[in-house]
């Protein structure tokens, strides 16, 4: 075996040599049970003397960092553990983490589905060629772009030819991509959802163009305004119309045209975050808007909804002239997404193991998401709760009765009691007077745990509701 060793020049060579090993055994570098090379082997790649390795060893032995066994050689000594900052951090998490999580954004990964994943995985490796694993295109591999303009062409309504979708590592990465792209040809500023996510807002701030508030209500996006938003001209503009975030509407028929037109009157660009267009549940899903305007909607869609956000596997359905630039662009940041993956989500997709899982899933979080209404209903003592949104995908809003609790009260009230939930105040481009909620998740917990976590959801609002009547009687 080779074994490197850094020995103290300045101390005696067997010092030096026993001081080497100690460091290498403390840090785990040499882990319990190694084998060690011979004491001959050792002391011609050193340059010592057998007798000065053979002294150092017995040292060690006697010491306790080595064992000597007759026909086994000289292996490492199992060392009682010690904490290491990475141990005690991993205590400190897990000490901090939630008994029951609703936080939204998170599909249910205890669902995923590995038996069907391995079995893809095996067909697309097995039949690959050699040179799929060697560097490739930065748009990403055949395979997958094939099998994603079919499924999306029939599955979202999305217009696309396999040349014109590029492979990311999720969406932060399509929208990082995007954001740089349009700032080197002269875009300024993305005007985005207001409220929206504040971490996407982050990612076009650090690509260098400023982001404009566009302001949404319950039809959506409110493309009335696009034309009257300062510094936006012939910009770009993100939404989520299948189903917006965090509000949970969809966004007007006449608001999907007003938007179209405005693209193509101001030559602007519609970045389109289909985030969890296949999750509706009351209806067929609502098609994308790309299928409307090709050539002025950039559609972005991932696999971290419907798989888990771990797969980081994204994808863009460009119009033809940002192909290039979106693909250079992807060449110089990682030159290509990882292949293995996108083999396997090809299969995965082009053996319909895809649909099947995204119908499963779509009947589990529909039983979800109809637990959560009749266990929040207002006639069930939570009087001025509303739930608001369609029925569709994996968060709901609860927007908080004007006269209280507040949404920071209700929060705190939660965490006391082990519940993470995400509040509205954070999605605001802007601090101020702003209507009040709860964002909830419930694709989050396991099957087994969401009962016991929309009950711990229950009782907090409860407590918060009922103490803000009393505190009002």
């Amino acid at each position: 075996m080779d074994l490197h060793l850094e020995t103290d020049a300045g101390t005696g060579r067997r010092s030096g040599l026993e001081r080497a090993l100690r460091d290498a055994i403390r840090s785990g570098r040499l882990a319990p049970h190694a084998r060690l090379p011979s004491t001959r082997a050792l002391a011609t790649d050193l340059g010592l003397s057998r007798g000065t390795v053979s002294a150092a060893f017995d040292q060690l032995v006697a010491e306790g960092f080595l064992t000597v066994r007759r026909g086994s050689g000289t292996t490492v000594s199992e060392l009682p553990p010690r904490p290491s900052p990475g141990d005690q951090e991993r205590q400190a998490a897990a000490e901090r983490a939630p008994r029951h999580d609703l936080r939204p954004g998170r599909p249910d990964v205890s669902q995923f589905p590995v038996a069907a994943w391995l079995r893809a995985t095996r067909r697309a490796l097995g039949d690959a060629r050699s040179e799929a694993f060697g560097y490739g295109d930065p748009r990403g591999r055949v395979e997958l772009r094939t099998a994603l303009a079919e499924y999306l062409g029939r599955a979202r309504g999305v217009l696309a030819a396999p040349d014109q979708i590029v492979i990311t590592s999720g969406y932060v990465q399509a929208l990082a991509l995007l954001a740089r792209v349009l700032g080197a040809a002269g875009t300024t500023a993305i005007a985005m959802e207001d409220p929206g996510l504040a971490f996407h807002r982050e990612i076009v701030r650090r690509a260098g163009l400023s982001v404009l508030p566009l302001p949404v209500d319950e039809h959506g996006a409110r493309t009335e305004t696009l034309t009257g938003i300062p510094g936006l001209r012939a910009g770009a503009v993100v939404v989520t119309p299948a189903h917006l975030y965090p509000t949970g509407g969809t966004l007007h028929p006449a608001r999907r045209h007003a938007l179209a037109e405005w693209a193509r009157a101001a030559e602007g660009l519609v970045i389109e975050d289909d985030y969890d267009g296949e999750f509706r549940y009351d209806r067929q899903p609502v098609g994308a808007l790309q299928g409307m305007a090709p050539g002025r909607v950039a559609y972005v869609g991932t696999a971290s909804k419907t798989l888990g956000p771990a797969l980081r596997l994204g994808w863009m359905v460009l119009p033809d002239h940002l192909v290039g630039p979106v693909a250079e662009e992807k060449r110089h940041l990682d030159n290509l997404t990882e292949v293995p993956g996108q083999l396997s989500l090809a299969e995965f997709i082009t053996s319909h193991a895809y649909d099947r899982h995204v119908r499963s899933c779509r009947l589990r979080y529909r039983r979800r998401r109809d637990l959560l209404i009749a266990r929040l209903a207002p006639g069930r003592s939570l009087p001025g709760l509303r739930i608001g949104g369609v029925a569709a995908g994996l968060q709901a809003l609860l927007s908080l009765p004007a006269e209280g609790p507040g949404e920071q009260e209700l929060l705190a009230g939660a965490a006391q009691h082990g519940l993470a939930l995400d509040g509205l105040a954070g999605h605001w481009h802007d601090p101020g007077d702003h209507p009040q909620g709860i964002v909830v998740g419930f694709g989050t917990p396991s099957q087994r745990a969401y009962p016991v976590a929309l009950e711990a959801l229950a009782r907090v609002l409860h407590t918060a509701i009922g103490r803000g009547a009393a505190t009002r009687g």
